[in-house]
């Protein structure tokens, strides 16, 4: 077999650059343990003034510096021997208010800790629940995901739904389904003080995390939480009820949305918010797609696999998939309202 040696050397070339971001991941992480990035956003420094900066040892701090301005997440001046932060490495690495990234590599340090559990699970066929799971991923997807609900739940998602932020500002009552530690349900409390809020999760000690955000936001009057599945959750009459990125994780989405169904009020709407993906498999072999498939494989379809039901939607289920989930559950009414690159935004109505 003759070998093409120039596409041997890609490849391999793309194995370094993986393993480089592997590794570089655990190194994020550290650095938003430590408060590394908001360090160096306060200005440029040598490893020596860093070291002076921060307490930490130097010969760490080196190295950490160094890779970083490697992949790009800090910058170096040759001529000074100083590290720093663009504006926009610092908004997204050390703004309070921006997206955190770092939190994503939390997320997959937390998964990748389940890998033997899912090396026997490709085995067995059996599930791995999200309870089994690291905390670092409960943290880590409550760190990543607010920003984005941040940007565009109140802005433009609400909006987009036919009536109900009218509802809400009067005064209307909502279940935010598989709602983690709260993020959601924390910012509709604080966008609609007339409305109550019902946040519910199977996973007891995010639902205790979620009660300590509400009582440090104020909103406890307001917004409050109870262990309980997608078809479990309790009261009727809602005039919302959402799902952020959860649907696809549940071993059985159409008994869940038979649940919703049930629990809406007759002009009630379900805000379901997924991944961002394709119909056919080939629209998301790409960047993002492969962040969902390996997600999806360490997390979504093992949690679905742990539940009965027999779904495992993954995260790249796409819109035609979710579509089926609803008309099998008897809602008729259907449509996409929003997206963004890396989320799908669907109204449903009965």
């Amino acid at each position: 077999m003759a070998l093409d040696q120039d596409k041997v050397m890609a490849f391999m070339g793309q194995v370094v650059t993986d393993m480089g971001a592997t590794g570089s991941a655990g190194l994020a992480v550290i650095g938003n343990r430590l408060g590394l990035y908001r360090a160096l956003a306060q200005g440029p420094a040598t490893p020596e003034q860093f070291t002076e900066r921060t307490g930490y040892a130097q010969r760490y701090l080196t190295e950490w510096l160094n890779n970083q301005a490697a992949g790009g997440y800090v910058s170096y001046d040759a001529a000074t021997g100083a590290f720093f932060m663009t504006e926009e490495q610092a908004f997204c690495l050390a703004d309070p208010n921006g997206p955190d990234v770092s939190a994503i590599f939390l997320i997959g340090l937390g998964y990748l800790r389940a890998e033997p559990q899912l090396t026997e699970a490709f085995r067995t066929g059996e599930g791995v629940a999200w309870h089994e799971h690291n905390e670092d991923v409960h943290v880590g997807c409550d760190a990543f995901y607010r920003p984005g609900y941040v940007a565009e739940l109140l802005p433009n998602w609400i909006p987009a739904l036919d009536g109900v932020h009218e509802k809400l500002t009067a005064g209307g009552r909502v279940a935010d389904i598989g709602c983690g530690l709260g993020s959601s349900s924390v910012l509709m409390a604080q966008a609609y003080p007339h409305t109550t809020i019902v946040g519910s999760d199977y996973h007891a000690e995010s639902i205790e995390l979620a009660t300590k955000k509400v009582a440090e936001a104020g909103v406890s009057d307001r917004a409050s939480f109870e262990v309980a599945t997608a078809q479990t959750f309790t009261g009727t009459g809602y005039d919302l009820v959402t799902t952020f990125d959860a649907l696809h994780d549940m071993g059985d989405p159409v008994g869940a949305a038979r649940h919703v169904r049930q629990a809406l009020a007759p002009d009630g709407t379900w805000l379901v918010v997924e991944p961002n993906a394709g119909d056919q498999v080939e629209d998301n072999h790409n960047p993002v797609g492969r962040l969902y498939y390996a997600g999806s494989t360490f997390l979504c379809v093992p949690n679905a696999l742990s539940q009965p039901g027999g779904y495992a939607l993954g995260a790249q289920a796409g819109e035609a998939a979710i579509h089926q989930v609803m008309v099998d559950a008897g809602f008729t009414r259907f449509r996409r309202v929003a997206q963004s690159p890396f989320n799908l935004v669907y109204e449903v109505r009965p």
